[in-house]
């Protein structure tokens, strides 16, 4: 039986020195990132079967990583940190955390809780379904789009944007919710700033990006998925 993937984001030296050995002698295989994007990025590309994520990341706060991953997978994700206040644990866990540990911690606890949110994921959530218009394929899970059986090269921006719109297939998303998901709460005025890249992703997925029929445009609100 192959060995379940914990994937360690966190700056800290010291964490991943202690952790990594006690993860492996529990039976896991490590991955680690030591900023908010490797993270993202080990994720979409190296499949770990749970994250342990700290919040106070040097390129963004864990909670944006969460915010981001939480547009196209449930992948369990269980929060180490040192911050303690009952908001940020509650902020966590409305953000889609499976829960939620304080540093400094003890190597059993960690792995009581690993066991207990992959088994959480086990008996409900899978990944968000694999989307099929037509001959194009869009999997979330394995961070990908295939037209016509050729992959299309997106940017990761581009890649959460459509994912967003993925996951509330047939619903409008707002300006500010995609703005404020994808690029952050400072960026939820620049509206001029998500018709380019919407742009981009219509160049890219749209059989008539001039007559666009899979994101389609709520003048004045945002955009949806629709279909052909």
């Amino acid at each position: 039986m192959s060995r379940q993937r914990v994937l360690v984001v966190d700056d800290e030296a010291a964490i991943h020195r202690f952790l990594g050995p006690a993860l492996v002698a529990n039976g896991y295989e490590v991955l680690r990132a030591d900023t908010g994007e490797a993270g993202l990025q080990a994720i979409a590309t190296r499949a770990p079967d749970i994250v342990v994520l700290d919040l106070g990341l040097p390129d963004m706060d864990g909670k944006e990583v969460l915010r981001r991953l939480r547009t196209w997978s449930q992948l369990p994700v269980v929060i180490l940190s040192a911050r303690d206040r009952e908001a940020e644990k509650i902020e966590a866990l409305d953000t889609g955390a499976d829960d939620f540990v304080n540093k400094p911690f003890g190597a059993g606890e960690l792995m009581a809780r690993l066991r207990a949110a992959l088994r959480h994921r086990m008996q409900t959530a899978g990944e968000v379904p694999v989307l099929r218009v037509e001959d194009l394929e869009i999997d979330l899970p394995r961070h990908r789009v295939i037209r016509g059986g050729r992959e299309l090269k997106l940017t990761p921006k581009e890649f959460d944007l459509l994912a967003l719109l993925v996951r509330h297939a047939g619903k409008v998303v707002t300006h500010r919710q995609l703005l404020t998901t994808v690029w952050g709460p400072a960026h939820e005025h620049d509206t001029q700033y998500l018709r380019v890249y919407v742009g981009q992703l219509r160049q890219k997925i749209e059989r008539d990006p001039a007559a666009p029929a899979l994101i389609v445009t709520e003048p004045g609100i945002g955009y949806r998925l629709g279909w052909w």
